[in-house]
């Protein structure tokens, strides 16, 4: 019965959620954890799933929303040269006959002969342990003809060819060609489509930045890797707009500036590393990129990109001077964030030979701050003095949850599962002397407090 279970958990695992490598089962474990707590669901689960499509569930809308303000308070809101925007998702398709993306957003796919299922090809090579960094999709053709590469399931594999990652869709009811557009690939579209009505609104000074959080689609050929590899995600990006001569000093401005936010976040900064992206792998637009790296549990991955890149025209009032602004982008993956946030609070320890889980999550990002509870829920005194403690907690704008669910060792157990840093527990003796047992997540530490100090 075991083994039949473990060999079905490992099948569900590998048909929803595939994977590069798995070094021991930590992602299998954290992918459990998102589910079974509430954290990140498989989109359309209900109807068989749907590849590359995730929902996020109570408490992973907290912890993205949290890791979402940290972001743009340090970014946008405590700066002076930065304004926010917030543009469509579907745009006019010259925007992406002008930016390269029409002709130059593509994949390198080759599909199964026998079975059709379509694979990136340099994912294949890469999980062969080839480096594919500076092969075209001609290269890899003839490596995988010559070295007679057969598909995961031992096929022969056709032709690699290019796959164009938009999503396109018909805008109107004429239903024709000429209606056709896309969803946008990136954020960055919005902004540089956008350029001109912020100088014009608000006439910002070089250097200056536009920053936004918003929705892009790419049509991945083999999404993969849980949240990592998806179809729709969630950018976090800036233009900054600066004079050539400047643009060493603002790169490494905002690639300190990226340090600082790993750290604000939680996220393990002895296993992020930065990479000098060759210049056969930068973008089409980028004369100097850095990956920030994350040693997941699939292996090192880019987890935020810098990058220096030129583009508009910008008139200097003052000087009456036109030249062509160059740009600072700092672009981070919301998804892969939460990912690697999820990956570096995780942790396992034993209690009474058996295993728990918690996540240690900075309060600042921990869906929860707080959890309130009446030592037993069927004394109604005790129930009353901890709903006022999680009323009055609320309504100063902690977040916090009332927890009555089974005995108190079963509550702390689901609190440190899902990261919550402090547990209020009120018992007789808080009717006596007001005071609370306030218990620490990641050490256990007990110790009384008086409700008005909380």
């Amino acid at each position: 019965m075991l083994l039949s279970f473990f060999i079905t958990k490992t099948m569900f695992y590998a048909n929803i959620y595939p994977m590069s490598k798995i070094q021991d089962n930590k992602m299998e474990e954290i992918i459990s954890l998102c589910k079974r707590r509430g954290f990140i669901f498989q989109g359309s689960e209900i109807y068989g799933g749907l590849s590359g499509f995730f929902d996020y569930g109570p408490l992973g809308v907290e912890l993205k929303k949290n890791i979402e303000n940290i972001w743009w308070e340090m970014f946008v809101t405590k700066r002076d040269d930065i304004f926010g925007l917030d543009a469509t998702q579907i745009m006019h398709p010259k925007t992406f006959e002008a930016s390269g993306h029409a002709k130059n957003f593509a994949d390198p796919m080759v599909e199964d002969i026998k079975t059709k299922k379509k694979y990136r090809a340099d994912q294949l090579l890469e999980d062969l342990g080839e480096d594919v960094s500076s092969m075209s999709p001609q290269d890899m053709d003839s490596f995988i003809k010559e070295k007679g590469i057969k598909s995961p399931d031992g096929n022969e594999l056709g032709r690699v060819t290019k796959f164009n990652m938009m999503f396109s869709t018909i805008v109107g009811a004429s239903g024709d060609e000429d209606s056709r557009t896309y969803f946008r690939p990136e954020t960055a579209q919005g902004i540089f489509t956008n350029y001109k009505n912020v100088l014009d609104s608000l006439h910002p000074k070089i250097p200056f930045g536009i920053a936004q959080i918003g929705k892009s689609f790419r049509n991945e050929v083999a999404p993969r890797d849980f949240i990592f590899r998806i179809r729709e995600f969630t950018q976090m990006e800036i233009e900054f707009f600066i004079k050539k001569e400047d643009w060493k000093d603002h790169f490494e401005n905002f690639r300190k500036s990226t340090w600082d936010f790993i750290e604000a976040v939680g996220i393990n900064k002895e296993i992020v590393s930065e990479f000098d992206v060759p210049a056969e792998d930068r973008a089409h637009y980028s004369e100097k990129t850095i990956d920030f790296e994350f040693e997941y549990p699939f292996g090192k991955k880019e987890l935020f990109g810098l990058a220096y890149r030129t583009d508009l025209s910008y008139f200097d009032q003052q000087t009456g001077e036109r030249f062509i602004p160059h740009v600072i982008e700092p672009s981070l993956g919301l998804e892969r964030t939460v990912l690697a946030v999820l990956t570096s609070a995780y942790h396992e320890d034993e209690m009474n030979g058996e295993k728990i889980v918690f996540l240690k999550l900075p309060k600042e990002i921990a869906p929860y701050q707080f959890a309130v509870s009446p030592l037993l829920k069927n004394k109604p005194e005790l129930v009353a003095l901890a709903r006022e403690i999680y009323e009055n907690l609320k309504s100063k704008g902690v977040r916090v949850i009332f927890d009555d669910n089974g005995n108190i060792g079963k509550r702390y157990r689901r609190q440190d599962e899902i990261g919550t840093p402090s547990c209020i527990t009120v018992d007789f003796d808080s009717l006596e002397d007001q005071t609370v047992t306030l218990r620490d997540r990641d050490t256990g530490e007990q110790k009384r407090v008086k409700i008005e100090d909380l």
